[in-house]
């Protein structure tokens, strides 16, 4: 391997549907690795951005946060052009399946550990906007990638299908609020935050409700 540890961020623009709505959106990717390898995380909208920043270096996986249809759009696609493995909570099928149906992934639960450019990424399962939601952390970057269960300013929707209030805000106060308040997160849409910023509002948002 060569070169540093580096994160990147790709911003892609499409369409997210459910429950019979469809809303425009901005999504960030994140590419986590160095010179010689990388980890997607989630696959928006269209493939041609990401394969541009993923720029030659080994895919070890295409890690999707949650599986709905604007995170995982382009999932088969990337992993067929840069030969490179899925990776979903299984909790996630039901939603995986409306947008690809019968298409097959690789599972990933609660402490699984995906190796990238010499450290590891950890999976932590934060079930509430979607049941098979997952948020990744990079202890050595003090970095955590957070999909849509943690934003700046609140938790993710939980309005929608197979989402749940009470379970998103379990979710942050039990696992995310216990990592570091220095911890920089990088958040599914929109600008980042970092832990510390976020904890001190847990009761304003369980007050302010769904």
């Amino acid at each position: 391997m060569s070169g540093a540890l580096r994160v990147d961020n790709i911003v892609t623009s499409g369409t997210f549907s459910l429950d019979g709505g469809t809303w425009d959106v901005d999504n960030n990717i994140w590419l986590i690795g160095d010179d010689d390898e990388v980890v997607i995380v989630d696959a928006a909208h269209t493939a041609d951005p990401i394969i541009e920043g993923v720029g030659g270096r080994r895919v070890v996986a295409i890690v999707c946060t949650h599986a709905h249809n604007d995170h995982v759009t382009v999932a088969p696609e990337l992993s067929s052009k840069l030969d490179a493995p899925v990776l979903l909570h299984p909790g996630d099928d039901v939603l995986w399946q409306q947008t690809h149906p019968g298409v097959a992934f690789g599972s990933i639960e609660d402490g699984t550990r995906i190796p990238v450019a010499g450290t590891e990424i950890e999976v932590i399962h934060t079930p509430g906007h979607s049941p098979g939601s997952v948020c990744l952390y990079l202890p050595e970057a003090g970095r955590l990638f957070s999909g849509d269960t943690l934003f700046s300013g609140g938790p993710g929707a939980t309005g929608r299908s197979y989402s749940d209030f009470p379970t998103i805000i379990g979710s942050i106060r039990d696992r995310l609020f216990a990592l570091p308040a220095e911890t920089v997160v990088g958040t599914g849409h929109g600008d980042g935050t970092s832990i510390g910023a976020e904890s001190p509002h847990l009761e304003e948002w369980i007050a302010r409700g769904n």
